[in-house]
């Protein structure tokens, strides 16, 4: 009864509805699988008046956390509501808090395009080079949103917070690419050269690297349309596999006809210790319009694999 109110934002009913001898055992009720409590709906509703309300009158504590230690201010930070945010950090909530796998509240807020809750969270000494379990931090994370106005912030605060990879070694670049956010790899390539594309120390180029990375038809022409980037369209992964595959795999054809079309990139290339070409990566996804984009361009239908299937 209660839970609901809080959810739907009705303050004076969950005035009237909450008993006196109820209030002090409110404080610790707990809902769902993960524990979480009053507090947690009213920051995830965006209802400000209902988190002051808990806060000041039934004296719930603003850094209650479930359990996946996740707080209030990750809830509010989350799903955009800065006003929540704003009164949570007033009444003493830590900006850096972590919940499992090690998520500080502005890592929440950059899965989102929630440019004022991020800003808030900054003002009030949120740290942008922090990194998760994964070693990501908040500008890597938001490189795989693409908002480029979050981005173009977290650089003028922390200039350096672009400079990061995770611990499987991708960069942001890497990240923005894959999820197909053009405006972001502009973006990212107007960083220095010489530390963005330099050699992995495992003597990986960023080539290599980035030959994985399905980028669409306009992205990849900036890419080979810039001298000093070199992008080499034929550029192998670790298992050998170029963009043509990856694309296949993913079924982006834009990509596909522009690699082999404008840049060259021969369509029955062969990847991996299997020698695939591109057409099996696609029949074995089932994406029919990109065998059809292969055929047309001169895959050969009768290309077998290094185990000699077809």
């Amino acid at each position: 009864r209660l839970l609901r109110l809080v959810q739907e934002g009705k303050l004076d009913l969950l005035r009237d509805e909450l008993r006196l001898d109820e209030i002090a055992e409110a404080r610790s009720w707990r809902w769902g699988r993960l524990g979480d409590s009053l507090l947690h709906h009213a920051a995830r509703s965006g209802h400000r008046e209902v988190l002051e309300f808990l806060v000041r009158d039934i004296g719930m504590d603003p850094e209650v956390a479930n359990g996946d230690y996740k707080r209030p201010i990750h809830e509010a930070a989350s799903m955009g509501h800065r006003e929540c945010v704003a009164f949570l950090l007033e009444r003493g909530a830590s900006v850096d808090c972590l919940k499992k796998a090690d998520w500080t509240p502005l890592m929440m807020a950059c899965t989102r395009k929630n440019l004022e809750v991020i800003q808030t969270l900054v003002e009030h000494g949120a740290n942008p080079l922090l990194r998760n379990k994964d070693g990501w931090n908040c500008f890597h994370i938001a490189s795989r949103e693409g908002h480029p106005e979050v981005l173009q912030y977290l650089l003028d605060v922390s200039p350096g917070c672009w400079d990061t990879e995770s611990t499987t070694g991708r960069t942001p670049l890497h990240t923005a690419a894959m999820h197909g956010c053009s405006r972001v790899v502009e973006l990212l390539l107007e960083r220095p050269v010489p530390q963005l594309w330099m050699p992995k120390p495992q003597g990986v180029s960023w080539q290599c690297q980035c030959s994985d990375l399905i980028l669409d038809e306009c992205t990849l022409c900036n890419f080979h349309g810039i001298p000093e980037f070199q992008a080499c369209p034929t550029a192998v992964d670790a298992l050998g596999a170029q963009a043509l595959h990856r694309a296949a795999v993913t079924a982006q054809d834009g990509s596909i006809q522009f690699l082999v079309s404008e840049l060259g990139v021969d369509v029955n290339s062969r990847a991996t210790s299997l020698q695939l070409p591109a057409l099996h990566y696609a029949a074995k996804e089932g994406h029919g319009h990109t065998i059809q984009t292969l055929l047309s361009l001169g895959a050969d239908v009768q290309a077998k694999d290094g185990k000699g299937r077809s």
